[in-house]
């Protein structure tokens, strides 16, 4: 062993505090192997990534890079090495430009100053080889979510590097970009580099990877060749039993109308109507930056509208920021839960109980006692893994995050529940539980809208799917065409392209 190995981990475990977060765990990868891992949010998978670039350090056993020991101090003396990680959230610092972000550390200069001409021309060389048509002194404040996580891709890969790791890259991209990736990945194994695959998307997974590790709860459960496995085998090895369905869709009693729009106007999306009822999922699909998450931005009152009409419960509303909304019984789980989801440094029990406090207040004071048992029910009830309830949002791992953005929501008892990408990131078994969670509101009579870019999702979730197309809602897909056979993921993504 070793010989075969660009890198090697062994007895590999981390603890933080007294919960275990590693246990014993091994991995190698090959050179120019695309490895996926595959694992439950907190068994352990980005832990492990964490490690080996520095950003942890192991409470016990060994790393190998090309057969030497190895232990970075830090992500730059990872990359140093020759490893590189694009994680999960993105980290990015919104006032440097494209050409910094990409070079960051790694200035061109002249004497003790910077030359950003040098890097503006090194950066629009890098950009053009990734056909990503974004000028190098754009300020990453003005990129798109999925812009920015291809920044952090070409970063990443920039470097020269023999190890990238790939912590859920496509979460933000959409079909295009992704084959892109896709293309970049095969290029980089072609030339002998290695890539660690992390996602909980198994069609990307069979598409890309040629061999995936299982975790679960903190240890190694095994490795196989992706030709002598299957997508079952698969989950069952990830939650230690077999998961019968991830989308447990239960039709239920369509109601009224609960909440309407009539040509509605803003910024990305022009002339959308549509209404949503009582016991409803309403399904938006549509590629990245074709509207959807727009017009529920406005809608929340996140941006302005230019025009248009909003009914709730028959009667015209007007919102203008998010606290109107809420009070109106609207609530909106976004798509970015870092930057509008949570308080990463305050607690489990204050981020699901921060947008309910007048309702557990008496008098000048919150009734805490009230609060944590209320918030401990809530959160026990989506299965959020915590160490306690004072724990911080930032030190749950990415799903567990997610399932507190959906309890704070559900205890203000909305009467409209937007959902914008709720499972991304979130591993099968979760996603199963926020399903069936879905499922349970919608048959309690919530109106729901759903806004994913997974067609799976989408199309196994939504009693009614309405497909955009650069700004426009330009056709609609009952559930009975769905379940027939006469809509599936071919024609829904056709209609994405604008092909009706």
């Amino acid at each position: 062993m070793g010989e075969d190995y660009i890198f090697e981990c062994q007895n590999i475990s981390k603890y933080f505090g007294g919960s275990k977060a590693l246990k014993n765990v091994e991995f190698h990868l090959k050179p120019g192997e695309i490895h996926a891992l595959l694992g439950e949010n907190g068994a352990g998978k980005s832990t492990l990534m964490k490690i080996i670039v520095g950003l942890y350090k192991p409470d016990t056993g060994t790393m190998k890079l090309e057969g030497k020991p190895y232990r970075a101090n830090d992500p730059y003396d990872a990359m140093r090495h020759g490893i590189s990680m694009i994680h999960q959230e993105l980290n990015i610092e919104p006032h440097l430009s494209v050409a910094e972000s990409i070079f960051l550390n790694r200035e061109d200069t002249v004497g003790p100053f910077l030359n950003p001409k040098k890097t503006n021309e090194r950066a629009q060389k890098v950009l053009d080889q990734f056909d990503f048509h974004v000028s190098p002194t754009t300020l990453m404040e003005k990129l798109t979510i999925a812009q920015a996580q291809m920044v952090e891709i070409i970063r990443a890969v920039s470097c020269d590097a023999k190890i990238v790791i790939m912590d859920e890259p496509t979460s933000s991209l959409d079909s295009n970009e992704t084959e892109r990736l896709f293309a970049t990945i095969r290029q980089l194994k072609q030339q002998g580099v290695s890539v660690i695959y992390i996602s909980h998307r198994m069609e990307e997974i069979f598409e890309i990877c040629d061999t995936i590790s299982i975790f679960r709860d903190g240890q190694y459960i095994g490795t196989k060749p992706l030709a002598e496995t299957n997508k079952n085998e698969l989950v069952s090895m990830m939650v230690g039993h077999e998961v019968l369905n991830i989308f447990p869709k239960v039709d239920c009693e369509i109601g009224q109308t609960v909440f309407k729009v009539e040509g509605l106007c803003g910024k990305g999306f022009t002339d959308i109507s549509f209404e949503v009822h009582a016991g409803e999922i309403l399904g938006f699909s549509g590629l990245v930056g074709s509207g959807r998450s727009e017009t529920m931005r406005a809608i929340f009152g996140l941006d302005p509208l230019e025009s248009g009409h909003l009914y709730l419960n028959g009667e015209e509303i007007r919102i203008r920021e998010p606290q109107k909304a809420i009070d109106l019984g609207i609530a909106m789980v976004n798509e970015d839960r870092k930057l509008f989801g949570l308080c990463l440094n305050r607690s489990v029990k204050e981020n699901i109980s921060l947008p309910n406090l007048r309702a557990r207040q008496k008098g000048l004071f919150i009734q805490s006692k009230r609060e944590l048992r209320e918030c401990t029910e809530m959160a026990e009830k989506l299965h959020v893994k915590t160490a306690s309830m004072d724990a911080e949002a930032y030190s749950l791992s990415g799903g567990n995050q997610q399932k507190v953005v959906l309890a704070k929501w559900m205890m203000t008892n909305p009467k409209v529940l937007i959902l914008d990408e709720p499972t991304r990131g979130v591993d099968v078994g979760a996603k199963a539980e926020i399903h069936m969670l879905m499922c349970q509101l919608a048959a309690q009579g919530l109106a729901i809208i759903l806004i994913s870019s997974e067609l799976p999702e989408v199309l196994g979730m939504s009693d009614r799917i309405l497909i955009y197309h650069e700004g426009r809602i330009i056709n609609s897909v009952m559930r009975e065409q769905v379940l027939s056979g006469e809509a599936d993921q071919m024609s829904v993504l056709n209609n994405m392209f604008g092909n009706v």
